[in-house]
């Protein structure tokens, strides 16, 4: 597969590249960034971008793709609501448009979160569900709810959460409040291969699916 992702610099996205370098089922992993990742692999093609809201200068990262990963987010607490807005909501869907244009056929995965809901009266859940909404309309796009993504904190988790960290392990007994960072890696390329389409997958699936990786 060649995959495009976003967010790799993040919790999920950094554990969801590694899922994506560590298995033989990947060919090539474009990552569009700000900042170099600092890795080095040879599977790897990093693509220095700052607009996330046009790709035309950069239409080679999006031809001849089985997936895009979009991994990138930011909690509600950091930004303003209209900030939020911008990068939970316009980013990915300038992405998914760029997407249609150039490799037609591929997936389009997006993170949201558990608790997402179009109709919720919290402003980040209904932002994300309505953003969900949209991209199974647009691109037929599977939209991943993870509870507790158990991944190595980025620099920009907010402290509180990175504290909390060793703590919520404890939750991974329960398939509907934990999963491995690289799992849901794994279960986004599981998704790829199975031809999933225009669906909503909550964190107990997410499990489901990452078991059947490989098999």
């Amino acid at each position: 597969m060649n995959i495009l992702i976003f967010g790799a610099s993040g919790t999920a996205g950094g554990a969801v590249l590694q899922a994506c370098l560590n298995t033989s089922l990947v060919k090539e992993v474009r990552a569009i960034v700000r900042k170099p990742l600092g890795l080095t692999d040879a599977k790897l093609w990093e693509l220095r971008h700052t607009n996330y809201l046009d790709y035309t200068a950069v239409p080679e990262a999006f031809r001849e793709l089985d997936a895009c990963l979009f991994c990138l987010g930011i909690s509600v607490t950091q930004v303003s609501n209209e900030e939020y807005v911008k990068i939970s909501h316009d980013y990915p869907i300038a992405v998914a448009n760029m997407l249609k244009a150039e490799s037609p056929h591929a997936a389009f995965h997006y993170i949201s979160g558990a608790g997402t809901r179009a109709d919720s009266r919290t402003f980040w859940s209904k932002v994300k569900g309505q953003t969900e909404n949209e991209l199974m309309e647009l691109a037929g796009a599977v939209c991943w709810r993870p509870a507790y993504i158990d991944a190595k904190p980025s620099a920009s988790l907010p402290n509180m959460f990175a504290m909390l960290h060793p703590a919520l392990r404890l939750l991974k007994p329960f398939r509907s409040l934990y999963v491995s960072g690289e799992d849901l890696g794994r279960a986004m390329l599981q998704a790829t291969r199975e031809k999933l389409r225009q669906r909503v997958i909550e964190n107990a699936q997410i499990r489901e699916l990452a078991g059947r990786f490989g098999k």
